[in-house]
């Protein structure tokens, strides 16, 4: 499993083994058993909202994509992978372009997962400071549970096709880490470092 957009910098031709091949590869399998044996099968491949890269939004499943990293554009060969397996062999396969979508089984390398556990450490009194790059960048943030039901939702349908799943609102980091602000009671002071900002910020959790 490699899903990191940084990690993809560092290992380019493991993310694409992983990502484009490992899709390629499943789909084949598919098709193979699909045809051997008559089996109905139905075939999700989880896209990324990352894929729509610098195209400027709002954005929907007529947008462009215009992927900025190893992992985004392995996502945009598994994406095109999905297609032509549905058009060329006829197989219910469909994509899921899914905007960022959290639960507390995210990974911890993930800015989230990353505040959320940081919060509780510093709760604890086994963390005082927390680094964290822009805390102006915005994502669209959904809940995991209720994406998952969208990918099921995608495979019940008559005919396999795409489809964007979005809350269609945007927050920032810093928005976010106000959000835990508020669901902790605690006097300690949580020092912020910004990487690509001079400013060293001082949050204090009081409430």
């Amino acid at each position: 499993m490699q899903s990191h957009v940084r990690v993809s910098f560092e290992s380019p031709d493991y993310t694409t083994h992983v990502v484009a091949t490992g899709t390629l590869s499943l789909l084949e399998a598919v098709r193979i058993h699909v045809q051997t044996t008559g089996c109905k099968i139905k075939y999700y491949q989880a896209g990324s909202s990352e894929m729509y890269g610098s195209t400027p939004p709002p954005q929907n499943e007529d947008t462009p994509f215009h992927p900025r990293s190893p992992y985004v554009t392995s996502k945009v060969v598994s994406h095109w992978y999905t297609v032509n397996c549905r058009e060329a062999y006829g197989i219910f396969s469909c994509n899921g372009i899914l905007f960022n979508h959290e639960s507390p089984r995210r990974g911890e390398n993930f800015v989230t997962r990353k505040i959320t556990r940081a919060v509780g450490q510093i709760k604890t009194r086994l963390q005082n400071k927390l680094f964290l790059g822009n805390l102006k960048a915005s994502r669209d943030w959904g809940f995991s549970g209720d994406y998952v039901e969208a990918m099921w939702l995608m495979l019940q349908q008559d005919e396999p096709d795409d489809y964007v799943v979005a809350t269609d609102e945007n927050h920032t980091v810093e928005e976010f880490l106000e959000e835990m602000r508020q669901c902790i009671s605690d006097p300690h002071c949580v020092e912020i470092m910004c990487r690509n900002e001079k400013e060293h910020l001082k949050i204090d959790y009081v409430t």
